[in-house]
């Protein structure tokens, strides 16, 4: 469990999403307190300012001291505070005064505390601001900010406005437990939702190793299901393609291994038998030379096809290499024609060259093209009739030149025009061998040639088969002088 993409991705995710709520709610508890504890101080320092106006303008004065002590306990009253002030002057002593009455006697044990006052010492223009100062004296959490009394720029003394901040502490203190449980809450709909999501998420690659665990023991049929539109549905779309064109090679495969085995076993079974046959006295001395001659021809035929199929297994695998040369297709097809001169004449073919040029100059692998046009004129040969014309064309279209081949026989029905350049696909369909018949290789080899060489080639019904591929076109090399 601890290994998969689903745990991985849930615990990452709520990782990150729990560190944010955290960095959220620290920063956030930091910024309120920071702000809170800043708006109190600033009314403190308004007070403070008041207060020093009060000492200077009335308390220094002896008449009117006594307003400025009624004053001093008005802003104690509205602040509920305790304001110390310890004078320099011992004439002028040490004054408190707070919100001190019958039902609010918390200031009392802090009222006569001076000591700490000399400890504060505030610089000029420089407040000096204490937490719980009174600690030792009380349980009610304390501000203290501390000041200089100052008269025509000389310090007279030092005064301390003290609130209570206990409500100030209880409000940040809830509001710190009400951002934890939202947190709190956070997190579970962020793990129920990373769930969810990364469920989802994961659905599909699960669905994937499935499917490639029952491929890879040979069911090629598997195909994934949950396709989304997303990139992991691109995945899934990409392995679908991938294991369409797996199969289809398999059942090539299947198909090769079974025509191969077919196509070999029965030449062998027919040879084996004719031979046996000779050993053990059924076919008689006199007639040998008939049998033996069968076989030869089973031979020969058997040679050809391991040939054929070791020219395919070369051009399949990529080991036959195509060396491109330009060289003149017309002066080729004449020679590839030459080879085929004494079984043209023994049927009485008529052969008809139309070629646009007398010399056209192509750009290709000469050694495999040369195995196409022999292939092409042989098939031609092979199902011209008695006394019928092949037909060899060569046209230019713009950047490519057209090579066709064709015969005056029967053609090609419409059921084996679509299969004609598949392997071991034989038109005919009767299973008695002729000289005639050939391995259904040959086509599939041309196809595959043509296709190496990136170009076209296609079969048609013309009076009779045309078979046409194409080439690049190249210009007439230069003489060297």
């Amino acid at each position: 469990m601890k290994n998969t993409l689903f745990f991985k991705m849930l615990i990452t995710t709520l990782s990150v999403t729990l560190t944010l709520l955290i960095l959220l709610g620290v920063t956030a508890s930091t910024v309120f307190i920071g702000q809170h504890i800043s708006d109190k101080k600033e009314e403190m320092e308004r007070e403070c300012s008041e207060i020093s106006a009060v000492v200077s303008s009335k308390y220094l004065n002896d008449e009117r001291r006594n307003l400025a002590l009624e004053e001093f306990v008005t802003i104690a009253r509205k602040y509920d505070a305790l304001i110390q002030m310890h004078f320099s002057d011992p004439y002028l002593g040490n004054i408190s005064v707070a919100n001190i009455t019958n039902d609010n006697t918390k200031w009392k044990p802090m009222a006569e505390y001076y000591t700490y006052i000399d400890e504060m010492s505030p610089a000029v223009g420089k407040n000096v601001t204490e937490s719980d100062v009174f600690s030792h004296l009380t349980d009610m959490h304390t501000m203290t900010l501390a000041v200089q009394i100052r008269d025509n720029e000389t310090k007279i003394g030092t005064l301390c406005f003290t609130v209570d901040t206990t409500k100030t502490f209880t409000a940040i203190s809830n509001v710190i437990v009400d951002m934890v449980i939202i947190a709190a809450l956070a997190v579970v709909l962020a793990f129920f939702a990373v769930l969810y999501i990364t469920e989802r998420m994961t659905r599909p690659i699960a669905e994937m190793t499935k499917v490639v665990r029952r491929f890879s023991k040979g069911e090629y049929h598997a195909r994934i299901t949950s396709v989304s539109d997303d990139e992991v549905g691109e995945l899934a779309k990409s392995f679908n393609k991938m294991a369409d064109e797996v199969n289809t090679l398999e059942e090539a495969r299947r198909s090769f291994v079974a025509n191969v085995s077919h196509e070999l076993r029965s030449p062998l079974t027919s040879m084996n038998g004719f031979l046996v046959a000779m050993q053990d006295g059924t076919i008689p001395p006199e007639m040998y030379d008939k049998y033996l001659s069968i076989v030869i021809d089973e031979n020969k035929r058997l040679t050809v096809m391991v040939n054929e199929l070791l020219d395919m297994a070369r051009i399949e695998s990529g080991d036959e290499k195509l060396v491109f040369e330009v060289f003149d297709i017309a002066e080729t097809v004449r020679k590839c024609v030459i080879t085929f001169e004494a079984r043209i004449t023994s049927k009485n073919i008529t052969l008809e060259p139309n070629f646009c040029e007398e010399q056209v100059y192509v750009s290709a692998g000469k050694n495999q093209i040369i195995h196409v046009l022999r292939n092409l004129i042989d098939n031609a040969i092979k199902f011209t009739p008695e006394g019928g014309k092949i037909t060899i064309s060569i046209t230019e279209s713009r950047q490519k030149v057209w090579v066709s081949v064709k015969d005056s026989g029967a053609g090609i029905s419409e059921e084996d025009m679509p299969h004609i350049f598949d392997r071991f696909y034989k038109a005919e369909k009767a299973h008695t061998r002729t000289s005639g018949t050939g391995t259904g290789l040959g086509l599939a080899i041309v196809k595959r040639i043509i296709d190496a060489h990136e170009q076209e080639i296609f079969a048609e019904n013309d009076g009779g088969a045309r078979f046409t591929f194409s080439l690049k076109k190249e210009q007439r090399p230069r003489k060297r002088h």
